[in-house]
């Protein structure tokens, strides 16, 4: 809890001030190619966010609601769970979600491994335990033999598995973008259309939130600052943890990366479109009416930063035995 206190308070000061720091003054850095040190953990990782016997149906995998072919979301307002439960809220995208200070939109989870434990034992998501979970991976020798060779241990916890999903999707970074080679000096990489709406982006202050790295995930803001967003979403944001008045509506601001793959937009999933999103920002947080003209620009550099999607092999996951128990998709 101290970090993420530290996390809330440290992210307005960042934000306001932290793109003049930046290589060639600019607010935005390229992302940078994952480096990957231990190959064997990487490929036990990917084999568990694909595996659906994590969840309590057997039908449901991390992937179901990051699926890595739709920009690492799931293209839907709010996520479809066990039972056929909808979620409280949009998923965020899995791509580059290392780079983020914390995970989820409240910030609940400190890193990528906090938050792979969550879904795992949500009732609306997974529904099922950890220590189910774990009994279902023991009772499988290859995955048995994978956690023995790289943890050193007989014994699987859910400490192991979600190490693994961590390190695994530590590596779906997205570089290379268009954008990304302007900022390394390929100035014909964008459009002119494209170079002014960046200026726009940057003039009217929507850096003040969406830079660095991920050109956002890096503070957390208040949604509705100038004109109060209305919603019928539930989500309270950051005050369903602190449970404070100010801190309602409050929520880490979303990467920017690949922001043209993961529709529809906010924490309820209520714009499709990114011009509305566009819109509906400058006014609600800058007290900008933009035309649209200066919209379309916007929209034009926002696309500019898809980058490569991450490309690699579908896991082939380790058959079940007898002794695996079997899945409860109806209770």
């Amino acid at each position: 809890m101290k970090l993420k206190t530290l996390v809330f308070g440290a992210g307005l000061l960042l934000s306001a001030h932290a793109w003049a720091m930046t290589p060639n003054n600019e607010p935005i850095q390229p992302i940078l190619p994952a480096k990957i040190t231990d190959p064997a953990k990487v490929e036990l990782g990917k084999q568990l966010f694909f595996d659906p016997r994590l969840s309590k149906s057997g039908f449901i995998s991390c992937n179901s609601c990051h699926n890595l072919s739709m920009g690492g979301s799931d293209n839907l307002p709010t996520s479809i769970g066990h039972n056929w439960q909808e979620g409280p809220i949009n998923a965020p995208t899995v791509l580059n979600s290392s780079l983020n200070l914390a995970q989820f939109w409240d910030g609940r989870a400190a890193d990528l491994k906090e938050q792979a434990a969550g879904p795992i034992a949500n009732p609306m998501e997974m529904a099922f335990s950890h220590t189910l979970a774990v009994d279902v991976l023991e009772s499988i020798p290859q995955y048995r033999e994978s956690f023995k060779k790289i943890y050193n241990t007989k014994k699987i916890t859910i400490d192991h598995v979600t190490d693994a999903i961590a390190a695994f999707e530590e590596t779906l970074v997205t570089p290379h973008s268009r954008f990304d080679r302007w900022l390394l000096g390929d100035k014909e990489a964008l459009t002119k259309t494209e170079l002014e709406g960046y200026q726009l982006f940057k003039n009217i202050g929507c850096v003040a939130c969406h830079y660095g790295p991920a050109v956002g995930g890096s503070s957390f803001q208040k949604m509705g600052i100038v004109e109060p967003y209305v919603t019928s979403n539930p989500a309270e944001g950051v005050a369903g943890l602190t449970g404070k008045d100010a801190d309602r509506f409050k929520f880490k601001v979303p990467t920017l990366r690949n922001v043209e793959l993961t529709y529809p937009y906010f924490h309820d999933g209520a714009y499709w479109t990114l011009e509305e999103a566009v819109d509906v920002m400058a006014r609600l947080q800058l007290g900008r009416k933009l035309s649209n003209s200066e919209i379309n620009k916007i929209t034009a550099f926002l696309k500019t930063l898809t980058g490569e999607q991450p490309r690699f092999e579908l896991p082939i996951l380790p058959p079940s035995t007898n002794k695996t128990p079997r899945p409860q998709p109806f209770n």
